[in-house]
């Protein structure tokens, strides 16, 4: 009776083991338009006014990945991120779903291949050691993704576009940053953009090909078999990513940026919605393996940091001040994170108006306006409000001449301004 017994719990080990195997695939379930996997991407536009969102709803409705975002170029943004990157990624992960995060990139503003390169994978490094301080990729992880969207480099101060690159820069860069995490992790990202941003901006290289990619294309239902992706009114786009018969080799498809929210647990007006495109084993490949960050690969913590003054031009009162500026890492590499300022030496000395424009990693023009005529003397400070790089200083000195005072202009008359109707940007688009 005992031999029965432990042969029948060996046997009912062994099923409930070749059960829990097969478990991950059966619990990916389809439930999303067009029999697709479901997904939702989320950042902190889905918070107003820091409102939680309900995870465990948004798997309950069907939802079985979200792809959060979890990095930017700029420090202000990546820090706005970060804010609900960690608590989402945890919450979404403890509800059942699997989750990813995406990057969003900004470009340098140069045309030099080796600044290109460098700033791609200095931009990289940064996204490997935030991988690494999550513990690196667990069983619940989706490779992460870069967001490819923005393809200007220099900013007006109005806020419009004063230089857009060129598609060589942004191919290269794209193709470093995605094979330098690709080197180091073992897992592809993710590659998102849209279709006419991919065909305008991207050479059709088989090498980009290689990455998955997630594609953003509205107005058309994943609901509808033969609704593809890449398609216009006449023809398709043309891209690495599309194949001769018009269609896309995609993997993730976000079809509408108008979702119901509120059906999946989202505070916010709308969400985008995405479906993946395969079976519950093919999503499952996504997640095989994991990678285990070394120590080498972990987030410095105030690690030492180097500062070059590459130019400098005084200026009249009329015009700004400019300093370039240069911050290395040890290993002679650029920061990726941190800023630059000016300080005066005295605190009756005014610092004036500035504006640090980053040209590429560990490179900023500072410009100082609103300066009266005098000598400066001062330091320009290099300081890193997430901690990774240590503060550095360098001694500077200017002049600033008096300009000509500008003619006053006659004060015009306003006219009244008709109030703009309101735009329903969701027009076309697919709202479920």
């Amino acid at each position: 009776m005992k031999k029965l017994l432990l042969v029948l719990s060996l046997a009912l080990t062994l099923v409930c083991d070749s059960v829990w195997a097969f478990a991950p695939a059966k619990a990916i379930d389809a439930l999303g338009l067009g029999q697709h996997i479901a997904g939702l991407d989320i950042s902190v536009y889905q918070h107003p006014g820091e409102a939680a969102i309900d995870f465990k709803k948004m798997y309950s409705s069907g939802i079985r990945f979200v792809i959060i975002k979890g990095g930017d170029t700029f420090d202000r943004y990546d820090a706005q991120a970060m804010k609900y990157f960690l608590p989402d990624r945890k919450a979404a992960q403890a509800a059942k779903l699997y989750t990813s995060f995406y990057y969003y990139a900004t470009l340098p503003d140069s045309t030099d291949q080796n600044v290109v390169i460098q700033d791609a994978q200095a931009q990289a490094q940064k996204i490997i050691w935030r991988i690494a301080s999550l513990g690196g990729y667990g069983k619940r992880d989706m490779p992460v993704a870069l967001d490819m969207e923005n393809n200007c480099v220099r900013v007006n101060q109005n806020g419009s576009c004063a230089k857009y690159t060129t598609k060589e820069v942004i191919s290269l860069w794209t193709q470093t940053w995605l094979d330098t995490v690709y080197n180091k992790t073992h897992h592809k990202p993710f590659l998102y953009s849209y279709v006419n941003f991919l065909e305008n901006n991207l050479i059709r290289s088989t090498a980009l090909r290689q990455y998955p990619l997630w594609l953003a294309h509205y107005n058309l239902s994943p609901a509808v078999a033969t609704n593809q992706p890449n398609s216009k009114k006449v023809g398709c786009y043309a891209h690495a990513w599309a194949n001769a018969d018009c269609t896309a080799n995609w993997q993730i498809w976000q079809y509408s940026s108008c979702g119901i929210a509120s059906k999946y647990g989202v505070p916010s007006n709308h969400v985008d919605l995405n479906v993946f495109n395969g079976s519950s084993s093919a999503f499952v490949k996504l997640l095989k393996g994991v990678w285990t960050p070394e120590v080498t690969d972990m987030l410095p913590i105030n690690e030492p940091t180097n500062m070059n003054i590459v130019s400098q031009s005084a200026a009249t009162t009329n015009d700004p001040v400019t300093i370039s500026v240069d911050v290395f890492r040890p290993d002679n590499s650029p920061v990726v994170t941190g800023t630059v300022a000016f300080t005066p030496a005295s605190s009756g000395m005014i610092p004036g108006k500035q504006d640090p424009v980053r040209t590429s990693s560990g490179r900023w023009n500072l410009s100082i306006t609103g300066l009266t005529a005098g000598t400066y003397l001062g330091t320009i400070d290099f300081t890193d409000q997430s901690g990774t790089e240590a503060p550095v200083q360098m001694p500077v000195t200017f002049v600033v001449t008096q300009g000509v005072p500008p003619a006053p202009s006659p004060t015009p008359s306003p006219s009244p301004r008709p109030k703009p109707s309101p735009v329903d940007t969701c027009i076309g688009q697919v709202r479920y």
